[in-house]
């Protein structure tokens, strides 16, 4: 019973690690799309890959969507940043020196960080994924791409929603540490008990008189 209760809890502390601890490998989730002046803001671009695609070439190209002119004529995109041969470069243009690298290193994440926002900063932006497969008999490519489009303010919004994720976060947190310490408590009093009874047999084993121990019942004879 004693072994039995201990596996339970050991098995118990083992399942909450693992659950803390792991992570999705990769989840595509939006961009924000507020930044603030002067602030640093993370351009999210996310492009999931299946186990077997693992092995591939991945080119990132981003780029800076202009808007139509007076005139309303389409503008070319401008780009400002590249990702290829496994390192980034950087692009002429007013982003110079402000953009950085944040993408992951198996390039399911392929996001930029933009230094010191302006007013300036504020458009449509273009993250275009290329992949290149390394398959045995062929060698397939495929092209995605997202597009933010970002604001630029002087003072960050307060986000309701985020409130609201980061209440039900501490919630959820509170209720596992007590379901956790719930569980602790109930495996230390099974644990206790099998201790109380095997002490309580020990204790009236030993207050059996030695000649009865030493010399039991004879048999009944005819």
């Amino acid at each position: 019973m004693i072994t039995r209760a201990k596996v339970q809890l050991h098995t118990l502390l083992l399942l909450i690690i693992v659950v803390h601890f792991s992570q999705p490998v990769c989840v595509d989730v939006p961009s924000e799309t507020e930044a603030v002046v002067g602030q640093p803001m993370k351009l999210t671009c996310i492009s999931c890959m299946k186990r077997e695609e693992v092995s591939a070439r991945t080119r990132v190209d981003w780029y800076y969507l202009p808007k139509q002119d007076q005139n309303n004529i389409i503008q070319d995109p401008i780009p400002i940043f590249v990702y290829k041969n496994g390192r980034p470069e950087e692009t002429e243009g007013p982003w110079l020196g402000r953009l950085v690298w944040n993408g992951s290193q198996d390039l399911q994440d392929v996001s930029i960080r933009i230094l010191n926002v302006t007013y300036n900063d504020s458009g449509t932006y273009e993250c275009q994924v290329f992949r290149k497969f390394e398959f045995d008999y062929f060698t397939p490519s495929v092209t995605k791409t997202k597009v933010i489009e970002l604001k630029v303010k002087e003072k960050a919004s307060e986000d309701p929603a985020a409130l609201y994720s980061e209440i039900m976060m501490y919630v959820l947190l509170v209720f596992l540490t007590f379901w956790l310490l719930v569980e602790m408590v109930y495996c230390y009093r099974k644990i206790s008990k099998s201790d109380e009874q095997v002490q309580d047999t020990a204790t009236n084993y030993l207050a059996i008189p030695s000649e009865h121990k030493d010399n039991p019942a004879a048999p009944v004879t005819e």
